[in-house]
């Protein structure tokens, strides 16, 4: 699976851990920056172009998941969605991990580096990355409403 991943400067040491961690446990992790430190840094053009090489990736067939990480989460977050067809849900503990994937087919993960250890958020990460989509008809009927109103404007 190819994972792409982002961050702001919060999250900048999370992010190379996870790109080495990820790596060696043979995912293809595509690294979306930023490549220095910067704490003046604007994340919101990482996670959009993460956020779109996730989509480009999942619309050619390709499995495709992304993550970002800041200090909450909660901005990259906010950016990513701004991407037709980002599914990006904010993951705080397993469970908010795995239910993003199972009830939401979340294709991105936030999390913000700040409120984890490494080794926390490293779990949380691997369980989103883990976890497929339930396919229930329940789930799969909601998500096609996101879908209509990103498209139309009308959820029906």
């Amino acid at each position: 699976m190819r994972v792409h991943i982002a961050t702001d400067h919060a999250g900048m040491d999370l992010s190379s851990h996870l790109i080495a961690h990820l790596t060696g446990k043979g995912y293809d992790v595509v690294d979306h920056g930023p490549r220095k430190y910067d704490a003046e840094d604007d994340y919101p053009a990482f996670c959009i172009d993460a956020a779109e090489a996730v989509v480009r990736d999942q619309e050619a067939g390709t499995a495709a998941l992304g993550i970002v990480l800041g200090g909450s989460g909660n901005g990259e977050q906010i950016a990513a969605n701004k991407v037709r067809g980002v599914r990006a849900a904010l993951a705080w503990n397993l469970e908010t991990a795995r239910l993003a994937r199972q009830h939401n087919d979340a294709n991105i993960v936030a999390v913000g580096g700040r409120q984890h250890t490494v080794e926390e958020a490293t779990e949380i990460i691997e369980a989103f990355l883990a976890e497929p989509f339930s396919d229930a008809e329940r789930h799969v009927r909601r998500i096609g409403q996101i879908a209509r109103y990103e498209a139309t404007g009308s959820t029906v």
